[in-house]
């Protein structure tokens, strides 16, 4: 049977606004002119001109956190703990039986941004799309942030999950989640600017910290949301394995069979 790939991944690139800018990723790039030194160091005797065209070899030097780009946060991203006390997993130990399974989307592209999501809000688009959840699934939400990528505005934009909504995910075995917003949470602004009024830190990083309770994943920063329909395909979302890391990137793609 064959199949359609969709690719789900931002490219890892700086200069962007992709990121605050205390976490912007640095990217140096060495062309093969450039490192022709670099050839020549590991064979003594050898020539620039000896090499064709002169030319060493394309190479790029990142200075970069876990989380820049499309990548999967591990349990441990959000707190020592998950499962109520257990030792919270590091992206390394992450089942990979969780990073391939059936995919489905929710559409909350028409939520305000800041707009902190209810359980109430997941049990009505589901309803909508007329799809039950199964253990495992990969849930993925689509949001106003998607279209900004790489703008000014984008780490301000989408609304987030709040912990109600992230749990009622994870109380029916969802183990991996997906936005394509900067963060599984409202931004960051909206965020503070309730703190200010209520003084309630329980509202900081919630839907993160749901994880606490239950364990779980979720990729930030997907594209193409808009693309998919609401179920009928896969997603892959394999993480790069960081021994003890918070997260892994990942090369995020929705699998379909046709």
């Amino acid at each position: 049977m064959p199949r359609r790939i969709v690719d789900l991944s931002v490219p890892l690139e700086a200069d962007i606004a992709s990121d605050p800018p205390v976490m912007l990723p640095e990217i140096d790039y060495l062309d093969h002119q450039m490192t022709a030194e670099q050839v020549m160091a590991f064979f003594p005797g050898l020539k620039k001109e000896d090499l064709p065209g002169g030319e060493g070899w394309a190479v790029e030097m990142l200075r970069i956190t876990t989380h820049n780009g499309t990548h999967l946060d591990a349990p441990y991203h959000y707190h020592s703990t998950m499962n109520n006390g257990e030792r919270a997993i590091t992206i390394d130990e992450v089942p990979l039986e969780w990073c391939f399974q059936r995919g489905v989307k929710l559409d909350f592209r028409h939520f305000e941004d800041g707009y902190v999501a209810t359980a109430a809000d997941v049990e009505a688009e589901l309803a909508r799309i007329g799809h039950t959840l199964e253990p495992l699934d990969i849930v993925v939400v689509n949001t106003a942030a998607g279209a900004r990528y790489g703008h000014p505005d984008y780490v301000a934009k989408g609304c987030g999950m709040g912990r109600a909504a992230t749990l009622y995910l994870l109380e029916r075995g969802v183990r991996v989640t997906g936005t394509d917003a900067w963060s599984w949470d409202a931004p960051f602004i909206y965020t503070a600017k309730e703190y200010e009024r209520t003084h309630n830190p329980a509202i900081i990083w919630e839907g993160h910290r749901a994880g606490m309770d239950i364990g779980y994943c979720h990729i930030e920063k997907l594209t193409n949301l808009e693309t998919l329909p609401a179920s009928g395909y896969e997603i892959a979302c394999f993480p790069y394995k960081i021994k003890g890391g918070s997260a892994g990137f990942t090369r995020a793609v929705a699998i379909f069979q046709e």
